[in-house]
């Protein structure tokens, strides 16, 4: 099966008369397939899965689907965490190339030499992470339960939060922690220009700025509104406002205008001068020919390494419990 793979994915020609969206359903019947798809991901793809949702949502649904093939539309750390929490099933990721900056910055032999230095203090680890480093961890978090979950440790318990330094250190100033931060981050929501944002707010008084956790301090202090993907997605429906700014990756824009046809929304600018909005290159790329022929050929297929699976998944059972039981 690895001589289909080319550059990450299935290289195989796809007919361009075929209905693409017709063919996977079809697939999906016949396989027993179920296709998991992050906010982040392209619209026709986010229209034609099964379920939809961000980190935790879809760590939940992993881990409760009865599907015997699971198709991750998202990066290398989700379809990990799938293949984690369900073994036994096959995990097919369409395209390997689909990694995350933010799980990039904390390679695992400098995080052990770092988590050393500190003895006494438990490992709180953002799931966007690799395996290596839930692994080194005690429990696992999401932009959703972060705070939840480093309030369920006793308030004297040291910790170290990695690998994102902007969400631990707002997580710090929401919890009144003082968690050692590891220095990682997302190259989408590092790159917000604050001027820009300042200057799309002038354009646009009645705007409510709405920001995810991950994005610099100096976007969260202009935020209305801070939360993660799922929240912000809520916030829009219930919030009164007709005009937001939103900060984070464009991916979400579909899912609130569908669910807010009369409300407008503007993402926030990078800092790149030459660009309008903020896209994860990870996330975009996969498309509706790489799901077609990941499910045709099943492959590529995400594989965990025996010798790190059950210390890679206690951390992220615990998460799970914690969330079960605070009702999450």
């Amino acid at each position: 099966m690895n001589d289909l793979i080319l550059n990450g994915y299935v290289n195989k020609p796809v007919d361009k008369s075929l209905d693409l969206v017709a063919e996977i359903e079809k697939l999906k019947k016949e396989k027993d397939a179920i296709i998991l798809a992050h906010y982040y991901q392209l619209p026709e793809i986010q229209d034609i899965a099964d379920f939809i949702g961000d980190s935790l949502a879809l760590s939940q649904q992993a881990a409760k689907t009865k599907a015997q093939i699971i198709v991750f539309a998202g990066v290398h750390f989700m379809a990990e965490t799938a293949k984690l929490l369900s073994p036994d099933k096959k995990v097919l990721l369409p395209d390997l190339m689909a990694g995350c900056s933010l799980a990039d910055s904390c390679p695992a032999d400098d995080f052990f030499a770092f988590k050393a230095k500190y003895p006494e203090h438990k490992v709180v680890s953002y799931i966007n992470c690799t395996n290596e480093i839930k692994a080194l961890s005690d429990v696992i978090c999401t932009s959703s339960n972060a705070v939840q979950i480093v309030n369920s440790f006793p308030k004297d318990q040291p910790l170290i939060f990695a690998p994102d330094k902007n969400l631990g250190d707002y997580i710090n100033k929401i919890s009144g922690r003082n968690m050692v931060v590891w220095p990682g981050a997302c190259h989408v929501h590092k790159r917000f220009s604050v001027s820009r944002i300042v200057q799309l707010k002038k354009d646009h008084p009645e705007a409510k700025i709405i920001a995810h956790p991950e994005c610099e301090k100096d976007v969260l202090i202009l935020a209305d509104h801070i939360g993660s993907t799922s929240s912000l997605l809520q916030f829009t429906k219930t919030d009164d406002s007709k005009t937001y700014i939103i900060a984070t990756e464009t991916g979400i824009l579909h899912q609130m205008t569908k669910a807010n046809l009369q409300k407008t929304f503007i993402p926030a600018p990078p800092d790149d001068a030459t660009c309008a909005c903020n896209d994860c290159s990870f996330m975009k790329l996969i498309s509706l020919e790489k799901i077609y022929n990941s499910l045709k050929y099943e492959a590529p297929e995400i594989h965990v390494d025996a010798s790190i699976r059950e210390k890679a998944l206690a951390p992220v059972q615990r998460m799970l419990d914690i969330s079960a039981k605070l009702g999450l």
